[in-house]
């Protein structure tokens, strides 16, 4: 299979409601997968603070045309549900989050037979999720990392036996060093890596410095560093924190556009889950070869 062989035609299925009981909006997701091909393994994907099943439109059509079927689910905290800061919802919506995902993986099958012809096409061994800046933490419990509470105790256990594989793409540091914004309002970013046992890509940008902790772009590689092998590091040293413009194109928040980067972010995680799920096992050492023009990095263990 090509990581990105970008003729392949894909198609997109939205909204699909899935079943989420005492949520209080409707759970949704999108359906994007290529025309044609069989066995074909899933990525679920976690969007950003505030974004929606209707998002990073250049990483999901690039994932499809290398052969993913990928359900993206719009998570409460999306412009359109109107829930701020201070909304009582707010400070639980962590939680909810990590819900979905699992509500998705559960009824993987009811949300598959939804797009017709694709439910036959599918490989449910071979399920991966993915997740950036916030859905990046939520995609990192999925994969077995906890959340530390203010004693430092960890947490319940939100891994899934579906999942097998996945990717962070500026992924939440620890929380000893977040800044009084964060620890009023995000005080659930204390994640635990040492529990993250699946085999997992972690994408971090150069220059991607948050407002959310006090430390440097580094904050960004700790599920790299703290999490158990086998790991990999993509190190983007231009990067800030949309890498480009992982959520769309011309998107207001991007401050470093560039569609080159995306591309790579997202060929990236391609050729390490057609590896992690078995699908292809040159793709990623194939991929992490052409790193020659000291823009990026891939460092493993």
């Amino acid at each position: 299979m090509s990581v990105h062989p970008l003729d392949q035609r894909i198609v997109a299925v939205r909204p699909i409601a899935v079943p989420a009981p005492g949520r209080s909006v409707e759970l949704r997701v999108k359906v994007t997968a290529p025309l044609s091909g069989r066995d074909l393994p899933v990525i679920v994907f976690s969007h950003g603070n505030a974004w929606s099943l209707d998002g990073y439109g250049p990483l999901v059509d690039r994932w499809a045309a290398a052969g993913f079927v990928v359900v993206q689910p719009t998570h409460l905290d999306s412009r359109r549900n109107g829930i701020g800061w201070e909304d009582p919802r707010f400070a639980g919506i962590w939680r909810v989050r990590i819900a979905d995902l699992h509500a998705v993986l559960d009824h993987l099958d009811g949300i598959l037979r939804q797009v017709d012809g694709l439910e036959d096409r599918v490989d449910r061994g071979r399920v991966a999720v993915v997740g950036h800046s916030w859905g990046a933490q939520t995609a990192g419990t999925v994969l077995g990392a906890r959340v530390l509470d203010a004693d430092g105790v960890p947490g319940e256990d939100f891994s899934h036996p579906a999942v097998t594989a996945g990717a962070l793409i500026a992924a939440t540091g620890t929380g000893d060093t977040l800044t009084p914004f964060a620890v009023e309002h995000l005080p659930f970013m204390r994640p635990d890596y040492s529990t993250m046992t699946a085999p997992t890509l972690v994408v971090a940008g150069g220059k991607d410095r948050s407002r959310l902790s006090s430390r440097g772009p580094d904050w960004f590689t700790d599920a790299y560093h703290l999490a158990p092998s086998p790991k990999s590091l993509l190190a983007v040293a231009e990067g800030e924190h949309t890498m480009g413009g992982v959520a769309g194109e011309a998107v207001a928040e991007t401050t470093d556009e560039d569609p080159a980067r995306v591309a790579l972010v997202a060929d990236a995680i391609s050729a390490y889950l057609l590896d992690a799920l078995k699908v292809d096992g040159t793709a990623w050492t194939t991929f992490a070869a052409t790193a020659t023009d000291g823009t990026w990095s891939v460092s493993g263990k």
